[in-house]
């Protein structure tokens, strides 16, 4: 029952999505797409666009029109006999879509007649870019302080649905990896204790930790930017790493909030914090995903798993069959 499908764009591949859907570009691009699911007899296509009218990397071409000329090229797709039958999905970023004036949509009920199903990329909400340490992927915020709301996966879901996709065309992109932090000994810990983790704590903006083995070193990327390293830990580079035991299970200092429903654990030694998603997250996740009648789950990535600790927990709780 496995489907082989492609994805086009993501981070580091949006420079020309923009081009490539525009009115003069829109039919050669719809044939190229179509003759590469012919050639490999795909099965579908997913489109991650980061992000339509909006920058992303730093040197995508953007305009106005992207989220209208997005909508055009699909239904041009759709119209193909090849893109007819083919599963079309695309990448939604945690706010919807922006229209023309710049500002998230009002209505992109359009891509549901079009579309399959829109994976909300519900993660990197705080990471090395915020004011302090928070939840990279937070279930919900809105038990948090009214500064520390800066978006979750609730309210993400909600603003889609709003905005007009259906709920069971919505899949939730969970996070197999986390956010990794410089963080003084004294920050990290509360007063009087060397186990307790404090909320939100400040970190060094200057000094971003390499990550685990798959993490990107430091380097130019494709806009010729200099980058430092990542910062970024799989759930297989922490067990790896020595941050948590084979079951998942945290080997360090660690704390789990009970408002975004996410991780934290902490080498002092290091002095490097991560917020990340562990097996309860993804319970609380897959409870969310059934409660909310999502259409399922993505993950980035799979491989960045443990033996299937994630996978088991959030198929479990969203009450999917046994994968055997």
């Amino acid at each position: 029952n496995v489907k082989a499908q492609v994805g086009i764009g993501g981070w580091t591949g949006s420079q020309f999505f923009s081009t490539a859907v525009a009115s003069q570009n829109r039919t050669a691009f719809v044939n190229t797409v179509v003759a590469f699911a012919k050639k490999y007899d795909l099965d579908g296509l997913e489109f991650g666009w980061s992000y339509p009218n909006r920058q992303g990397i730093g040197c995508n071409t953007i305009s106005p029109d992207d989220t209208a000329n997005f909508l055009a090229f699909l239904k041009e797709l759709r119209a193909n006999p090849v893109g007819a039958k083919l599963q079309l999905s695309a990448s939604g970023s945690l706010a919807v879509w922006n229209d023309a004036s710049g500002n998230p949509s009002s209505n992109v009920a359009g891509f549901a007649d079009v579309l399959d199903y829109i994976a909300i990329m519900a993660y990197d909400v705080w990471g090395p870019w915020s004011s302090a340490v928070g939840p990279n992927a937070p279930l919900n915020d809105t038990c948090a302080a009214p500064a520390n709301q800066q978006g979750s996966a609730v309210w993400s879901v909600d603003k889609w649905a709003s905005a007009g996709i259906p709920r069971n065309k919505i899949v939730l992109a969970v996070p197999a990896y986390g956010h990794g932090y410089i963080v003084k000994k004294e920050d990290a810990f509360q007063k009087n204790s060397d186990q307790k983790l404090t909320k939100y704590p400040p970190f060094d903006k200057n000094n971003r930790p390499q990550g685990d083995r798959w993490d990107d070193p430091a380097g130019v990327d494709q806009c010729g930017t200099q980058n430092p390293a990542g910062g970024t830990f799989t759930f297989t580079g922490l067990v790896e790493e020595g941050y948590l035991n084979k079951d998942g299970s945290p080997k360090l200092p660690y704390r789990f909030d009970s408002c975004s429903k996410t991780a934290y654990v902490y080498n002092p030694d290091k002095q490097v914090m991560v917020s990340f998603d562990d097996a309860n997250t993804f319970d609380h996740k897959g409870h969310f995903i059934k409660n909310s009648g999502l259409a399922g789950f993505s993950i980035w990535q799979a491989a960045g798993d443990y033996n299937d600790i994630l996978l088991d927990s959030i198929r479990k709780a969203a009450g999917f069959k046994d994968k055997n």
